[in-house]
């Protein structure tokens, strides 16, 4: 009885061990993710605006050309 009562008691001071800095990595984890993902979003949206911008260039240079 009184070693599967220590039993518990060491198991439950390792998961209390275990658990804390497993949340604060895993808050650090998600923290990073969204930045990162935030870092993603602002590129694509700027992609989308130089996209535009490099392709009509190259669309009137090449009316240009065809026309001389």
């Amino acid at each position: 009885m009184y070693l599967s009562c220590n039993h518990l008691a060491t198991n439950v001071l390792q998961n209390l061990l275990f658990c804390i800095p497993k949340a604060a990595l895993l808050h650090g984890k998600s923290v990073g993710f969204a930045a990162q993902n935030s870092r993603f979003r602002n590129a694509k949206a700027q992609l989308s605006f130089f996209d535009k911008i490099i392709f009509t260039k190259q669309k009137e240079n090449l009316i240009f050309a065809n026309t001389i």
